[in-house]
C-alpha cells in the first residue's frame, strides 16, 4: 500500500472517529441530572460539541507549538479544569461559564488557524483561563457524594483523551507536510464556536 493510500485511510479513520464522538452532540449540558459515575463524567466532554471542539483545539494548538508545549498546554488545561470543578463543587460561583466556554472554542480555533506562536507560559495561562470555565461547568453537575471523585476522574481522562486526538492529528499533519489542514481545522473550530454562540 503506497503512502497516499495510507494517508487517505488514516484521514477517513479520523473523520469517522470524530463523527462518532460528535453524533448527537450540540451543547454540553443536557441530561446531567444523574451525573454519578466515571462513565457519566467521561461522557460529559464527549457529549457537547462546545467542549469537544475546545479540547481538540488545545491538542492542535499544542502540536503546532511543539517542544515543551506538547505536554505543558494540555496539562495546564486539565489541572486548571479540575480546579474549576472543585471551585464549583465548593459552592464558589464562576461567572459567565457558558460564555467562557463558547469564547474558548472561538479563540482556541483562531489560535490554531493563525498558528500563533507565544511563549509556552503564556499559552499555559490562556489554556488555564479557559479551563476554569470548562471545569466549573463539569463541577456544577458533579454529584456531592462518593461518586463525585469517579465523575471527576472520568471527565479529566476524557478531556486528556481529546487533547491527545488533537495532538496526534496536528503532529501527523506536520509530519506529512500539510500543516495547512491543521490551520483549516482551526478555522472550522472557530466558526463552529461562532455558530454555537448564536444558536
Amino acid at each position: 500500500m503506497n503512502a497516499l493510500k495510507k494517508s487517505t485511510l488514516k484521514t477517513k479513520g479520523l473523520l469517522v472517529a470524530a463523527s462518532l464522538l460528535a453524533s448527537g452532540a450540540v451543547l454540553a449540558h443536557p441530561g446531567h441530572e444523574q451525573a454519578s459515575s466515571f462513565m457519566t463524567g467521561f461522557a460529559h466532554p464527549m457529549g457537547g460539541l462546545d467542549h469537544l471542539l475546545a479540547m481538540v483545539a488545545i491538542g492542535l494548538w499544542a502540536a503546532s507549538m511543539g517542544g515543551r508545549a506538547l505536554w505543558a498546554i494540555p496539562a495546564a488545561f486539565v489541572m486548571t479544569m479540575l480546579l474549576g470543578g472543585g471551585l464549583a463543587v465548593a459552592g464558589l460561583s464562576v461567572p459567565f461559564v457558558e460564555q467562557g466556554i463558547l469564547l474558548s472554542v472561538i479563540v482556541l480555533g483562531a489560535l490554531v488557524l493563525f498558528a500563533k506562536r507565544l511563549p509556552t507560559v503564556v499559552c499555559m495561562a490562556i489554556a488555564g483561563g479557559f479551563a476554569l470555565f470548562h471545569g466549573a461547568a463539569h463541577g456544577m453537575e458533579m454529584p456531592l457524594n462518593a461518586n463525585g471523585l469517579q465523575y471527576a476522574l472520568g471527565f479529566a481522562l476524557a478531556t486528556a483523551g481529546l487533547h491527545v486526538v488533537g495532538l496526534g492529528f496536528g503532529q501527523w499533519m506536520a509530519k506529512i507536510g500539510t500543516s495547512l489542514v491543521t490551520r483549516v481545522s482551526g478555522s472550522v473550530i472557530a466558526v463552529a464556536g461562532l455558530v454555537l454562540a448564536f444558536v
